[in-house]
């Protein structure tokens, strides 16, 4: 039962302050000027708490307190901990659509470390050019991220009554990509990267795998199983164990590459002695060198990934095996690459139609 406590200041003004004490939850209390706001109050916390939609946590927990309970399922650590410097110490109650959609539009308008043209190399001209912002679906990953946070607070510790984040509206996406490697694109560049052991190795990995920049660079040497020609990512984008084909001249590489490595590291690529601080070796400018030596254009790390789907699109795997390669839970990711496949759906009915006996 709610009791109220009639109050008198120094300067004569009275105040109601009201206290809530039911087993099972946190003790609660408020001071009003009124009584009947008092009662109102009392009565409907009461209410709110039998029928469990009182969620007074939110007033005594932090985002902080939710990303620390959080962090162990947190599948994009780096944008969660930006979050953390947007909302650290406030209280969740304190973190409204209203401040998420501000965070929104500033991440929409700040520049980025990207430029919006390559580097030609003169140092004048290149001073010159101008940042990149950054992109609706860079942003929408953001708020992935804090969403995701939010609704564990909700679904899971039961500190929030909803998700903030769910009301706000995403920035529009531009049409996906889909840039790959011509043949002789690709000869050029792995001719290009050759001379760059670690560059080279990386991009042979990331051609022939099919994986992400980060899952690359991160690899150690326990997730390479030699005798099964395998690579195994724990985590992943997606949260899935996945297993990566180690074949061909990735395999190669890799091996010698383990027979001379220091036994005390286990990274494969690990960061230069003066970059202490890394996580992984930084390839940005061989890599940039490379693409420009090789004259390929309008190129980015991320269509290594393509060029492999790409390839496996044209050689006749089915997008249900692309997507399973990839690592994506669903075939809207990989329909991109359904037109690349033309041939082989032409071929899949021909042999539909000899089966049916109504073939040539």
């Amino acid at each position: 039962m709610a009791a109220i406590e009639k109050r008198t200041t120094g300067d004569g003004q009275t105040t109601y302050r009201v206290k809530i004490r039911i087993k099972g939850f946190a003790p609660e209390s408020a001071s009003f000027d009124r009584l009947t706001d008092a009662k109102t109050w009392g009565k409907k916390i009461e209410s709110d708490m039998k029928a469990g939609r009182h969620f007074g946590q939110a007033s005594r927990h932090t985002f902080n307190d939710l990303a620390d309970e959080y962090k162990d399922h947190a599948i994009d650590a780096v944008r969660l901990d930006h979050w953390r410097s947007v909302f650290g110490s406030d209280a969740l109650n304190m973190i409204t659509p209203a401040r998420i959609a501000k965070e929104r539009d500033k991440l929409l308008a700040e520049d980025t470390a990207r430029f919006t043209t390559p580097a030609t190399g003169d140092a004048e001209a290149d001073a010159k050019r101008v940042k990149a912002k950054r992109t609706g679906a860079t942003v929408n990953r953001y708020l992935a991220a804090l969403s995701s946070c939010l609704s564990y607070g909700v679904k899971t510790l039961q500190w929030l009554e909803k998700n903030p984040a769910m009301q706000i509206t995403k920035p529009a996406e531009s049409k996906s990509r889909v840039r790959f490697l011509s043949d002789d694109e690709r000869t050029r560049l792995l001719d290009a990267c050759r001379p760059h052991k670690d560059l080279y190795l990386a991009v042979v990995l990331s051609l022939s795998t099919g994986a992400r920049q980060g899952e690359i660079m991160s690899l150690r040497y326990g997730q390479i199983d030699f005798k099964r020609k395998i690579i195994t990512l724990q985590e992943t984008k997606n949260g899935d164990r996945r297993a990566l084909p180690l074949v061909g001249d990735a395999f190669t590489l890799l091996e010698e590459r383990a027979k001379v490595r220091n036994i005390k590291e286990d990274r494969i690529f690990p960061p230069t002695a003066r970059a202490k601080k890394a996580e992984c070796l930084d390839l940005r400018q061989p890599w940039e060198a490379a693409l420009k030596a090789a004259e390929i254009d309008n190129f980015h790390w991320h269509d290594l990934r393509h060029t492999a789907a790409s390839y496996l699109a044209m050689s006749g795997v089915s997008l249900v095996e692309i997507a399973k390669v990839l690592g994506h839970r669903t075939l809207q990711m990989v329909a991109r690459y359904s037109h690349l496949s033309d041939g082989h759906i032409v071929a899949t009915g021909e042999n539909l139609a000899r089966r049916l006996g109504i073939g040539k």
